[in-house]
């Protein structure tokens, strides 16, 4: 059969950098850190103190009293960004076949503060137990969708993807694989994800996965960096509108590019650790070129995982040089979660969108935060360091690696 062609019509965004596409990609190209000591609880006994928040939150500006109690705070960030990104596609619902339109949703953790928060309660309380009738639909990660859903009433394929940190990249693929087989006309995609409470802090902590550079917050999420030390925490969701070619052209939709390719393997390795030559992370990036039919000469910019581990960042670099060849040196690459922090389950959907604007408007977000090469990294390549870049980008590329050795990759072209 004839595969169907995949545009993105609509973007929305909550960030730690910041409420809107907007204010998240003026940040991004200015590079901007959005990692601050945290504000939500006490840290005085964790290793780590800082993490990048979304900023003056409150629930209140988007939800009313009722509502929000009903939301873990993942659930909240998710209806945030997919009500910008429907808006940004300006549907007529009149006109729209509701049952044609699907939401695939990416968490990598889900409701991890309903969950802390009842068990500790649970703990505090007399000898009957007390939980609230919300605690498992806040908790499970895949109500988001469903809330996404309900408020719309969007009656397609309706489920949550979960791959660790590539969980959002994986419901864009998921999506863009269902229209391609005329299974809907239109998806809300995307992630969200809200870990940053004593729970996830603690957790990522005792792996010793995040960087612990408690002096200068800003500067401690360093992909490539000789000194970088880990990652740093970062919350929010980002949602896209991806929609059917003909669909999109026949009601006159904005369209910001094509989505061509998407790949997903896996490192079949390890628990947290990639595969140290990278071999799941080129086959990934492979699969997702095959399958657009793109020449790796054709792409300008990879947004790699790049989350500033000391393993993952140099395996990284490995695959993307047997990937590109001699080609890898004309690419720019950078990392946003430089910027960011890693979004978790939500990372893949923020670059995604990261990725599509760098095409959008020529111009590339840094990799912010470099200090010193890597001598274990080829610093020939175009890592995009400190200061954005312009250059005309027809195809991009979005990495997303998770633990338990989940790969996935998708790419962007310039619309014609």
């Amino acid at each position: 059969m004839e595969l169907k062609r995949v545009v993105v019509t609509g973007l929305g965004a909550i960030t730690p950098l910041g409420k809107t596409v907007e204010e998240t990609w003026n940040s991004l190209i200015n590079g901007v850190s959005g990692a601050a000591p945290i504000t939500r609880f006490d840290t005085t006994k964790f290793k780590t103190k800082f993490a990048c928040e979304v900023k003056d939150y409150n629930p209140a500006d988007y939800f009313d009293r009722k509502e929000a109690r009903k939301l873990d705070p993942y659930a909240q960030y998710a209806l945030i960004a997919a009500d910008q990104a429907v808006l940004d596609a300006n549907f007529d619902f009149e006109k729209l076949d509701h049952d044609m339109v699907g939401v695939i949703w990416g968490a990598g953790i889900g409701g991890l503060t309903t969950f802390l928060e009842e068990v500790r309660g649970y703990v505090k309380g007399d000898e009957t137990p007390r939980f609230s009738p919300f605690f498992i639909p806040k908790m499970i990660a895949d109500i988001a969708p469903g809330h996404i859903s309900m408020k719309y009433g969007f009656r397609g394929p309706n489920f949550g993807t979960v791959s660790a940190c590539a969980s959002s990249t994986n419901a864009i693929a998921d999506a863009y694989n269902l229209i391609r087989l005329g299974k809907a006309n239109v998806f809300v995609t995307g992630g969200s994800e809200a870990a940053i409470n004593e729970a996830g802090l603690g957790g990522f902590s005792s792996m010793q996965a995040i960087s612990s550079r408690n002096d200068d917050p800003k500067t401690a999420s360093r992909p490539f960096d000789k000194g970088r030390d880990g990652f740093v925490m970062g919350e929010g969701g980002a949602s896209l509108i991806l929609e059917e070619y003909d669909h999109a052209v026949n009601r006159g939709a904005k369209i910001y590019c094509e989505i061509v390719g998407a790949g997903m393997t896996a490192d079949a390795y390890h628990l947290t650790a990639p595969h140290p030559e990278g071999i799941g992370a080129r086959k990934v990036m492979e699969n997702a070129l095959q399958d657009g039919g793109i020449n790796p000469t054709e792409v300008g910019y990879i947004n790699v995982h790049g989350t500033a581990t000391p393993r993952g960042d140099s395996s990284e670099v490995k695959a993307i040089k047997e990937v590109f060849g001699d080609h890898a040196y004309k690419l720019n690459i950078s990392s946003t979660k430089s910027m960011t922090g890693h979004l978790l389950g939500a990372a893949g959907a923020l670059e995604a969108i990261a990725s599509i604007l760098a095409i959008q408007n020529g111009i590339v977000p840094p990799t912010i935060n470099h200090f010193e090469d890597d001598p274990e990294i080829d610093n020939s390549l175009n890592f995009t360091f400190n200061k954005a870049q312009e250059r005309e980008i027809k195809v991009a590329i979005s990495n997303t690696f998770g633990f338990g050795g989940h790969n996935a990759s998708v790419v962007f072209k310039a619309f014609k």
